[in-house]
């Protein structure tokens, strides 16, 4: 039933078949997701891929009443029983999006199939709270920041554990457009409230095939906070990657290629 932050949210569809619900994290939009998964589809006929803007991300609306991460959830949930319905999906989050996902799987477990979180937030979502690694730039290049232009080169800095041209342009194109359309006065609101108040992992343990990739230089949300999740899913495959910050999915292509394709066929083989 629709409340009172409802919104409709964006979103971008490709292919058909078994669906998968692909959650960015907090700022960027829909691109990020579609930038990484979508080089993974390619290998892998039969789904259904839908990409959604967060609400205060990308072109879906933040209502004044949305205002904090309960609602959030809310829209997701929405989302989900309008576009998917009570048919089976497969779920991905990313950073903030992969709390989402966490909390939809207990929410939706007879229909989420797997779940993938590529450097999900972890046991503990305040910033102070989290343990995180110092920041750390392991493949740097200072000529290719200098040849960029200030903002870029700010944004980019900031985050990037590799600093190369296919670093920079995949950033430029997948991450820096949503930020530049994220409604900060909407999220400032929604940061407010940010900890959803039903635990993700508060439930029974989640029983299907499940992926979670960190980060060993991710200086965001670190590696230790998502290692503590694993009782809860005991199906899970665990991966920290040495030379991947917080983009992962752009730092270690080939790696989240293979990890992302096996959770797939793992997802494949039960059903």
């Amino acid at each position: 039933m629709p409340g009172p932050a409802s919104v409709t949210l964006n979103f971008v569809e490709q292919g058909a078949g078994l669906p998968v619900l692909a959650l960015h994290g907090w700022t960027p939009d829909h691109r990020l997701m579609l930038g990484c998964l979508e080089p993974v589809f390619a290998r892998r006929e039969g789904y259904r891929r839908l990409y959604p803007d967060l609400p205060g991300m990308g072109k879906s609306p933040a209502s004044p009443s949305m205002a904090s991460s309960d609602d959030m959830l809310q829209a997701v949930e929405e989302f989900v029983q309008t576009v998917i319905g009570t048919a089976p999906f497969l779920l991905v989050g990313e950073s903030y999006g992969g709390y989402l996902a966490r909390a939809l799987a207990r929410s939706r477990v007879e229909q989420v199939r797997g779940l993938a979180l590529i450097c999900p937030l972890g046991a503990a979502v305040e910033h102070a709270e989290r343990k995180v690694p110092a920041r750390q730039v392991l493949r740097a290049d200072p000529d290719l920041l200098d040849s960029l232009d200030h903002r870029l080169a700010m944004e980019f800095k900031d985050i990037a554990v590799v600093q190369t041209p296919d670093t920079v342009r995949r950033f430029r194109e997948e991450i820096l457009p949503g930020l530049d359309l994220a409604d900060t006065e909407a999220m400032a609101r929604i940061r407010q409230r940010w900890q959803l108040t039903e635990d993700p992992e508060g439930g029974e343990p989640f029983r299907r095939p499940t992926l979670i990739l960190t980060g060993r230089q991710d200086d965001s949300v670190g590696y230790l906070d998502q290692f503590a999740l694993l009782p809860h899913y005991p199906r899970a495959s665990f991966a920290v990657l040495d030379v991947a910050g917080h983009n992962l999915q752009i730092e270690q292509v080939e790696l989240f290629d293979a990890l992302m394709l096996d959770w797939l066929d793992r997802v494949a083989a039960e059903s």
